[in-house]
């Protein structure tokens, strides 16, 4: 099957009153165990408002074989609730040809997958596709979408 995925990218920021281990876990779990050691994130320092230290993490999965997985391993494991919101807010979620998903933090370091606004794992799927019907069938063709 070729795949209509250009590229995934993955955001998150570790904060200071977080453990940057279990931060990286949380993403980690995202991924199907045989692919984890093949992701390597860069990081970068920043300060916060106080100037309190914040490592933001960021990693671009152009192999299509690891950007699918991963998708499906979110699709597979996000509550239909979740995928519902998702579908009825589609409109927030999409950008030209980009898919935006952001997921909690604590509850991927749990193993669950839960769709969350603040501090989340930043997930940017990036199309081959530009047309809005055509991502959203993609969508539902590996599970994301009802």
């Amino acid at each position: 099957m070729k795949s209509n995925i250009s590229y995934i990218d993955l955001s998150f920021f570790a904060h200071a009153t977080e453990d940057q281990e279990k931060v990286l876990k949380a993403v980690r779990n995202l991924f199907p165990p045989k692919y984890i050691g093949r992701i390597s994130f860069s990081k970068s320092r920043l300060k916060g408002e106080y100037g309190n230290p914040i490592i933001f993490f960021k990693v671009q999965i152009r192999e299509p074989e690891i950007a699918e997985s991963l998708l499906l391993n979110i699709s597979s494991n996000l509550p239909a609730v979740d995928k519902e919101d998702l579908f009825s807010h589609l409109d927030l979620h999409l950008d030209g040809g980009s898919l935006y998903i952001r997921l909690n933090k604590q509850e991927a370091y749990r193993g669950n997958f839960r769709l969350y606004t603040a501090d989340p794992i930043r997930i940017r799927v990036r199309f081959k596709l530009s047309n809005v019907e055509e991502i959203k069938k993609v969508c539902q063709t590996i599970g994301l979408l009802p």
